[in-house]
């Protein structure tokens, strides 16, 4: 189904650097080249062979642009099984720019993002699982999220859905069959072997769902939000796991006003940190003003949606009732959490004891001597069971259009046993059957409308 048009694009940054590429894919592409690619005597470069590299000259008229390299890739063994030309320049921006006006005068069109794979996808080389998987390619953070998105574009997630799809085919066509031919076949007898099916498929399902926590956090990381009062030590935290001075630390309460976000590799997984400004309430003080308050709001709000929590309390200044309101929260929001007793090395004047803190959920800390570094990597490890996912032999689910499709699947194969074991009617089996069969095809963008394939591509980056 290939594209009347003929696209192109810009596909390295738009930064000084040694090669630019410019890509042009469509039927026009060979057109194109031959007008403005030429040898050092200015004849035409004749391209009759696919990916065999080409040197040569790019010309404005008579003017010279620059010495490239061309390298045709000639439909349908190409990225987007249309004839597909990459003009490799010298990188800098204004001659990156020139070459890119000169292929659009010459009959191409800017490539909106994500065009080239979008055309890969609608042109039958990929599914749309394996194209997601390039967006989380390139916007992979860490050798392990490259991995996971690496074996969904080989095609891990297509094989496993293929074969529920097919094995699904398989149950609905039999019944459909045994319904026009009820003297040869007997949906009676079938409805054991039915029930198995869904069974087993249901199973695999609900594995693919369970993977999706790993596979979120493999894909975009743990967000982890530094919580606590003023002046208790969260940007010299966000300081010593970064370890640089990344965040204002003063002995003045109030000074992070706003979220500071950074990541770090932890372990392979991305660890988004976010130091938010101190929490305390207006009778605390009086001088909270209308800037703190909305820090203090964004604070919780952050909180709220992070998937882990770390809470700082300033033991050398410990009074037993000040937390009281900020555990209540932090238990409200039913998520997981880590106490850091920071300033534990300042605590000899201090009205602090352990004993008012759970000890699996405590660590004793200090920022300034780097106490309890060590164990709360540990604890973060454990509670994220970092370290025992194995992509050899675990099937990752990363993608939350994906996961939608999943659920719905596997709410409509419960209809179906649910309307098996009522003991209605054996053609209306097939219509929860169906809606499951449409739902594995939606995974693979087999059935799937335009404005959620239009909506997908939209965010992948120029080029690709």
């Amino acid at each position: 189904m290939e594209n009347k048009t003929t696209i192109c694009a810009i596909a390295s940054s738009l930064t000084p650097q040694s090669i630019g590429i410019i890509r042009i894919s469509g039927s026009d592409s060979i057109k194109i080249i031959s007008k403005i690619f030429f040898n050092k005597n200015k004849k035409e470069i004749s391209i009759n062979e696919s990916h065999r590299a080409l040197y040569g000259f790019i010309y404005d008229g008579n003017t010279l642009v620059d010495e490239v390299i061309v390298l045709p890739m000639l439909k349908p063994k190409s990225y987007t099984k249309e004839d597909v030309i990459e003009i490799q320049s010298h990188g800098g921006i204004a001659v990156l720019q020139w070459i890119f006006q000169l292929v659009i005068k010459n009959g191409a069109i800017p490539a909106e993002p994500g065009e080239f794979t979008k055309r890969a996808f609608l042109n039958g080389r990929i599914d749309l699982s394996s194209a997601e998987a390039v967006a989380d390619i390139i916007n992979s953070k860490t050798k392990l999220a490259t991995s996971a998105a690496a074996l969904q574009l080989n095609g891990n997630i297509k094989t496993e859905i293929t074969n529920l799809k097919n094995e699904l085919l398989d149950a609905i066509s039999f019944i459909e069959a045994s319904l026009d031919d009820p003297e040869h076949l007997s949906v009676e007898n079938y409805k054991e072997t039915l029930k198995q099916i869904i069974t087993n498929q249901k199973n695999k399902i609900s594995k693919l769902i369970d993977s999706y926590n790993n596979g979120k956090i493999i894909r975009e990381g743990i967000n982890t939000a530094i919580i606590g009062k003023p002046n208790v030590g969260k940007s010299s935290l966000l300081n010593l796991l970064l370890n640089e001075d990344r965040a204002i630390v003063s002995n003045i309460a109030g000074t992070t006003r706003d979220i500071i976000k950074e990541s770090i590799n932890f372990y392979g997984i991305t660890l988004n940190i976010i130091d938010t400004a101190g929490i305390r309430e207006e009778n605390e003080n009086k001088t909270i003003d209308e800037i703190e308050k909305i820090g203090i709001t964004k604070s919780k709000q952050t909180a709220n949606s992070s998937d882990l929590i770390l809470y700082m309390i300033d033991v050398s200044n410990y009074q037993k009732n000040d937390n009281i309101e900020i555990l209540n929260f932090l238990n409200s929001l039913n998520k997981p959490y880590i106490i850091l007793l920071n300033k534990i090395d300042l605590i000899e004047n201090s009205s602090f004891t352990l004993n008012d803190f759970d000890k699996n959920l405590s660590i004793e800390f200090s920022t300034k001597t780097r106490k309890g570094l060590d164990e709360l990597k540990e604890k973060i490890k454990t509670l994220f069971s970092i370290g025992q996912i194995n992509l050899n032999t675990e099937l990752l689910i990363t993608n939350e259009r994906q996961l939608l499709c999943l659920k719905n699947a596997f709410t409509s194969l419960c209809n179906t046993e649910k309307t098996i074991n009522e003991n209605f009617p054996e053609d209306l089996w097939t219509i929860d059957l169906t809606n499951t069969y449409k739902e594995y095809s939606n995974i693979l963008g087999e059935e799937i409308n335009d404005d959620i394939i239009n909506n997908i591509f939209s965010k992948f980056c120029m080029g690709k």
